[in-house]
């Protein structure tokens, strides 16, 4: 969502160089990976509604999560992989401002998680249906840094993800600095610290990296990767 030749979207951090309403849709796509025994992937749709996306208005986002994971099973005695699915359909409106952009929005999801053995330790098992709420802040503060901030939370199983950056300019659109995420639900917490690289572009594709130190209630401590991308249409 480019909103001034100084802003940048919420999702990579990635710089606008000029201001371009010749497109109405964004796609994003990421992949998360950690040492914990889990991997992560979503695409995520958002587009603008009756209005350039460059200006205040109304949006709708879809978005698809698939993973798995794994962990210790206590009460039973071995090793229990998880599978998650998860869909979500929302609605929304985005304020644009001259160096910042502030979005929220609304709906529900479905998700479904599947163990590989069952697990009475773990109440996060089936398919349902949830109330989803999310948001989502970029903003300039000055010419060479920026700030973001996501985050969701749904009433099924109290899934939660929230992610703070802050970054300063280092080439032209191209932000590095720290990053801190909190996520989890009825059954698992985790929290992350890293860095993040973010503003990289190829072609009409913007990317983003980070790694970092993950600590799970499960787990333990261990070490993550993300590489996120955007793409305009």
């Amino acid at each position: 969502m480019p909103v001034s030749s100084g802003s940048a979207d919420w999702y990579t951090g990635a710089q606008a160089q000029a201001v371009d309403d010749s497109w109405a849709v964004a796609v994003d796509g990421s992949t998360s990976i950690t040492s914990n025994s889990s991997a992560f992937g979503s695409v995520t749709v958002t587009a603008a509604l009756g209005a350039p996306p460059t200006v205040s208005g109304a949006r709708v986002r879809v978005e698809g999560i698939a993973g798995t994971y794994s962990y210790p099973g206590q009460q039973v005695a071995s090793r229990v992989t998880g599978y998650q699915q998860e869909g979500s359909l929302m609605g929304g409106y985005e304020w644009i401002w001259r160096d910042a952009a502030l979005a929220g929005f609304i709906g529900f999801n479905v998700r479904s998680n599947q163990l590989s053995v069952l697990d009475p330790g773990n109440p996060v098992v089936g398919t349902g249906i949830g109330f989803r709420v999310a948001a989502n802040f970029y903003a300039n503060p000055t010419d060479r840094t920026m700030v973001s901030a996501y985050g969701s939370y749904s009433t099924k199983f109290n899934a939660y993800y929230s992610r703070f950056r802050v970054g300063y300019m280092v080439a032209d659109g191209v932000y590095i600095g720290p990053e801190a995420l909190f996520l989890g639900d009825d059954f698992f917490r985790q929290y992350r610290v890293g860095a993040h690289l973010s503003g990289l572009s190829f072609g009409p594709v913007q990317m983003s990296l980070a790694v970092g130190y993950v600590r799970d209630r499960i787990q333990g401590t261990g070490y993550y990767s993300s590489i996120e991308a955007r793409a305009n249409f």
